[in-house]
């Protein structure tokens, strides 16, 4: 920043740098929440493996896949503008997948009328097909979603400040992962069994045990989000390194409300 210019510039572009970081930090964790809402359970990846010659099963939720970046995102979010604005854009990106499920709701009573032949859709081989697919897999499982979302949201931004008030700033690593991981075992246990006990979205063998089935999609879910969340610390730290200069943040502040 040049030196010798009036004070009421610095504070002025200060205030837009801060601005622009939020927005864009923002942006992503709403185009995450909405692309995962619309992959959502439409196809699940086998990603089985052996450990001893026993098969452990693997199966993760297409939808689940830019699911982390939500969360790195509201930790930096908390970090650098503290928990009235993190919950804040939870809360926006709640507001905003209503208004999705809604278009695609009414993109589906709006004339022409199509023929549903089976399970509330179209012949496979008719063109609106996949729009119905879709429309069917997202709105049934956008309850599910919705609420395991807004429940692991808050309690991450609440654990994240309990971690940074027990520690007076320090030990970033411990608040980034304390909140995550508690917070991810949420939202993938509440997920999968009102996705399947409300929505009937999962592909379930009904002739087999449910439990047994739905502990695999529990447990593979959390064991993908946990990973990415030991592997994002890195990118925490060093974008909390950089953005603690960009923005002029100070660590220690309790609950920061930069503006």
């Amino acid at each position: 920043m040049s030196q010798g210019l009036p004070y009421e510039y610095l504070d002025s572009e200060l205030h837009e740098r801060r601005e622009r970081v939020f927005l864009i930090l923002a942006g992503f964790f709403i185009g995450a929440m909405t692309m995962l809402n619309i992959l959502g359970v439409s196809r699940f990846l086998d990603l089985s493996f052996e450990i001893a010659g026993i098969r452990v099963p693997f199966a993760l939720a297409v939808g689940v896949l830019p699911y982390p970046i939500t969360f790195l995102c509201t930790d930096f979010i908390s970090e650098f503008y503290g928990r009235r604005r993190a919950n804040f854009v939870v809360w926006v990106g709640l507001a905003l997948n209503i208004f999705v499920v809604g278009f695609l709701w009414l993109g589906g009573v709006l004339p022409p009328a199509v023929d549903l032949v089976a399970d509330g859709l179209p012949d496979t081989e008719a063109y609106d097909f996949a729009f119905f697919r879709i429309r069917q897999l997202t709105t049934g499982a956008v309850v599910a979603s919705m609420v395991a979302y807004l429940a692991a949201q808050l309690v991450d931004v609440r654990l994240f400040h309990f971690w940074k008030r027990l520690t007076r700033g320090k030990h970033l690593w411990l608040r980034n992962n304390g909140s995550t991981l508690v917070s991810q075992m949420v939202d993938s246990f509440a997920v999968i069994t009102i996705t399947h006990f409300w929505a009937n979205g999962l592909p379930i063998d009904a002739s087999a045990p449910v439990w047994p089935q739905l502990w695999v999609f529990i447990f593979s879910g959390y064991v993908f989000k946990l990973v990415a969340a030991l592997l994002d610390t890195v990118p925490f730290y060093l974008g909390t390194t950089w953005l603690t200069k960009y923005l002029q943040h100070d660590p220690t502040l309790p609950d920061p409300d930069l503006r």
